[in-house]
């Protein structure tokens, strides 16, 4: 995951993260060493924080930018 990474390059640190995100500092620290995975909700809510798509986060893609669909799929 690359939240080290786009966490460092924001001058944020762990500390300031966990507690903008209401997560332990400890729990940051062990998704950015691989220790844990972060689970659907909190991969979404890092991927808002820092305003990139969930797919650029777990590195599938290199382009950050989160592509909106240009229709709205009709719930049946």
């Amino acid at each position: 995951m690359r939240l080290k990474a786009l966490r460092k390059e924001r001058g944020i640190s762990q500390v300031k993260l966990s507690m903008d995100l209401n997560l332990s500092q400890n729990t940051i620290s062990r998704y950015e060493t691989g220790v844990r995975e972060a689970d659907y909700k909190t991969l979404i809510l890092i991927a808002d924080y820092f305003d990139v798509s969930i797919d650029y986060l777990l590195e599938r893609t290199d382009n950050p930018v989160f592509l909106k669909s240009q229709t709205t799929p009709k719930r049946t």
